[in-house]
């Protein structure tokens, strides 16, 4: 079953509403480069849109109804969204699902030493990672730094082009006989992933003068001590913004896109798709690449317990109702899949493997190798997508992650799928998926768009 390639079927005004909307999704790439970045702007462009938050309408007494558009924040790095329609919440909710980590390195509680008259951060690797990817890379560090009285700190260092920038750094190809034996997984370790971060020696100072001129900078710059790392949540990115790919520039590379792609078209669905009959609801969670778990996770109850604030403030709230609600909601789990790579074709299925240009990808199944820790879509709602995505003439195609033995990957939607409701994987295909730049197409982007909007309007 060959699908077309949407580039074909564009006409002028529509390749300039893809422009639009890939500039913009640039645009809210190298702003929100960590998941909090990411909620102040959803959070922003949530407010632009008529969204209320839903905690104040609690603590007012207000009652919610028909039309009225709310979202919910947990711990500034997870947001959900409502937009109440017609029919009773006990009908079911129409559900985009994505989640807006990304693979990277955390900086550690206790992590700046001296050694060789180098400051150094150490680091602990979050999510699945290539290790040797992230090597002699200008880094950025993005993040916040609490304090005990209360206050917090934004960080972002290395953005600014009159910003410093940072690296891990590598041994000279003269001097790496050795290490060019190892293996890929350890040609670079977990605790060599070191940010190299000075390399001036306070005057004065006998012994670790290089870290203590890095912690009088830091002082004088954020009023920051060396004990306030302990509760600081700092992330290591690779600097730069997001850019057009290609000759053609028919592409975006950028770091993030798994799975900010999917997160940025569901928002933007959420927010063009005004007037509905079921209420549309927008998920956009923390923790996916490592389990979705803690509190901002999507296994979490922070999802369950903000639809039964809802239903309560809009007076139709009852355990059983509650239930109700969310089995009788359809979901698409807006994740990305890993595009067809000739130049590593044989990881690919060819008849099931997403290619760059042919529009959304549904995933029936994700999971690794005999569907372990999948969810499997059912076959009638599947049909009931393709019905919708013809009608409306989508592109779109079907996917799966690669060959049936190497591997695979898992996304949230059997998280959701716990309550009943019909749930599918459908995104945006990615080259260099989890590295430190990834590659989608503009044409992908534009696709996914359109149908996450004909998914809220007529699920």
């Amino acid at each position: 079953m060959e699908r077309k390639n949407a580039w074909t079927t564009y006409t002028k005004k529509s390749i300039n509403e893809l422009e639009k909307v890939c500039k913009e999704y640039r645009e809210f790439l190298d702003a929100g480069k960590t998941e909090r970045e990411c909620v102040k702007q959803i959070v922003k462009m949530a407010e632009k849109h008529g969204y209320a938050d839903l905690s104040k309408i609690i603590e007012e007494g207000k009652k919610l109804k028909q039309g009225d558009k709310v979202y919910a924040v947990c711990m500034n790095k997870t947001v959900a969204m409502f937009n109440i329609g017609s029919k009773k919440l006990e009908k079911g909710m129409n559900i985009l699902g994505a989640h807006i980590d990304s693979p990277r390195m955390d900086i550690k509680q206790n992590p700046l030493y001296e050694n060789g008259d180098f400051a150094y951060l150490d680091t602990h690797y979050y999510g699945g990672i290539k290790k040797y990817q992230w090597v002699t890379l200008p880094l950025a560090i993005h993040g916040v730094v609490a304090r005990k009285d209360g206050s917090v700190i934004d960080i972002s260092i290395g953005e600014d082009k009159n910003d410093p920038v940072f690296c891990v750094t590598d041994l000279l190809i003269h001097l790496a006989a050795e290490q060019m034996e190892k293996k890929a997984n350890k040609v670079i370790e977990g605790e060599k992933l070191d940010i190299l971060f000075g390399s001036r020696p306070l005057k004065d100072k006998d012994k670790d003068a290089v870290k203590e001129n890095v912690l009088a900078l830091l002082k004088e710059k954020y009023d920051i001590e060396e004990e306030d790392f302990i509760s600081a949540e700092l992330e290591v990115v690779p600097a730069g913004k997001a850019r057009e790919s290609g000759i053609d520039r028919s592409m975006i590379m950028a770091y993030g896109q798994d799975d900010r792609v999917c997160a940025y078209t569901s928002l933007m669905a959420m927010l063009e798709v005004d007037t509905v009959e079921k209420t549309t609801c927008c998920l956009l969670t923390d923790k996916e690449e490592i389990g979705s778990v803690g509190a901002t996770g999507m296994q979490s109850k922070f999802f369950e317990n903000t639809v039964v604030e809802l239903m309560n403030a809009m007076g139709e709230y009852s355990e059983i109702a509650v239930r109700r609600c969310l089995a009788s909601s359809s979901m698409l789990s807006s994740d990305v899949n890993a595009a067809y790579d000739p130049l590593f074709a044989d990881a690919f299925d060819k008849n099931n493997a997403s290619y760059f240009g042919r529009g959304m990808v549904f995933n029936k199944f994700t999971g690794a190798r005999g569907k372990s820790g999948s969810n499997d879509a059912n076959a009638e709602y599947i049909a009931r997508i393709r019905k919708m995505m013809d009608k409306n003439d989508i592109c779109y195609q079907t996917s799966e992650l690669g060959k049936v033995d190497l591997g695979g990957g898992g996304t949230i939607a059997y998280i959701l799928s716990l309550y009943g409701m019909e749930v599918i994987d459908c995104g945006v295909a990615v080259l260099n998926m989890h590295a430190p730049w990834e590659i989608t197409s503009k044409a992908d982007i534009f696709e996914t768009l359109k149908g996450y909007k004909v998914f809220l309007r007529e699920a």
